[in-house]
């Protein structure tokens, strides 16, 4: 992998998402998304033998990455497609982005979300005026929106699968940069694609050099699979507590970026992500999900090599009680498992 460093890499079916493309998501989202801060400590870089700098996306608005793709694409509609609305599905993030994003833009939001998600996110989305509509562990949710955009005459706005969402996400990497620019490896958590793709985009153009890694959780190892076979792979539905990271086949758009910029896709165990969960909230003070951690918990279980190492905390939405259950030891798995 890892073979193009140009800048600009090729997606399926259409032109290609390059550094321009992230600069100019950024100078659309200058003033609206937050600049987040790069945290670091001294106690984590000692735990993990290397010196550690976190974008905390969890301080993102609506607490997640996912406003910045989600902003950007809206952004370019147009004004009879702001007035017919969007519609998408998201297991929670991208649907609560859209809905905020909606809100500032005076754009109708519909969104299909999985029934078993996290409560935060699916209050979230409807409190930013969404209208939130929900399949169950067995519904096509990609089918659903889909069927229902065309129906409406609204614009599908996928998760992942966007030039102007990839690029949005790109932005995370582009700031992180901006301020550390001499981190010799960045680590970012991977679900459909989109922030990895973004970020590998943005990273691999202002340095050729940098070692791009992402990370999934083991049970939801369709990306890990499918670098492997060199095709895109498609698993079940991963039982795994990183709820953000539950895909079973990577992006199309997201893969043939991905393989070209990232260097190499690592997983981390249900243990470890609850691990780098509760070490970022007793250790460091800072609420992440367990989607948003698994880049600290890869760092954390040796998995990840360089002495100066970014990673994107991507994200912050869980739910009280799990928190209180993962910090406290009595943590269940996305299927209820309880680890011991």
């Amino acid at each position: 992998m890892a073979d193009n460093c140009d800048g600009a890499a090729a997606r399926a079916g259409g032109e290609p998402v390059g550094l321009e493309d992230v600069q100019k998501a950024a100078a659309t989202l200058a003033g609206v998304a937050h600049r987040t801060p790069v945290l670091t400590s001294t106690r984590l870089d000692g735990r993990a033998g290397r010196r550690l700098y976190l974008k905390a996306e969890n301080l993102q608005r609506t607490g997640s990455f996912k406003f910045r793709g989600a902003f950007n694409r809206l952004s370019a509609l147009s004004a009879q497609e702001r007035r017919r609305g969007v519609v998408a599905f998201s297991s929670g993030n991208h649907g609560q982005a859209l809905a905020l994003a909606g809100q500032l833009l005076d754009v109708p939001v519909s969104v299909y979300m999985a029934g078993d998600g996290p409560r935060v996110k699916r209050l979230a989305a409807a409190g930013y005026g969404a209208k939130v509509q929900f399949y169950g562990p067995d519904g096509d949710r990609h089918a659903l929106a889909a069927q229902a955009a065309a129906q409406q005459g609204a614009v599908f706005v996928p998760p992942y699968e966007d030039a102007l969402v990839i690029a949005g996400q790109g932005t995370a990497a582009l700031e992180l940069l901006e301020e550390v620019s001499d981190l010799d490896t960045l680590v970012v958590p991977i679900g459909g694609g989109g922030l990895i793709s973004g970020c590998a985009v943005a990273a691999k153009a202002i340095n050729p050099a940098i070692r791009v890694v992402g990370v999934e959780p083991e049970a939801g190892n369709d990306t890990y699979l499918s670098v492997a076979a060199g095709r895109r792979i498609t698993i079940d539905l991963p039982d795994t507590i990183a709820d953000g990271l539950r895909t079973t086949s990577p992006g199309e758009r997201t893969f043939e970026i991905l393989t070209r910029l990232v260097d190499e896709v690592v997983l981390v165990s249900e243990a470890e992500i609850v691990d780098a969960v509760t070490t970022l909230a007793l250790t460091m003070k800072t609420v992440a999900e367990p989607s948003g951690a698994v880049g600290v918990a890869a760092v954390l279980a040796g998995r990840v090599t360089g002495r100066r190492v970014g990673v994107i905390l991507s994200g912050g939405n869980i739910d009280a009680d799990r928190l209180a259950r993962i910090i406290t030891g009595g943590v269940e798995t996305g299927a209820g498992t309880k680890l011991k």
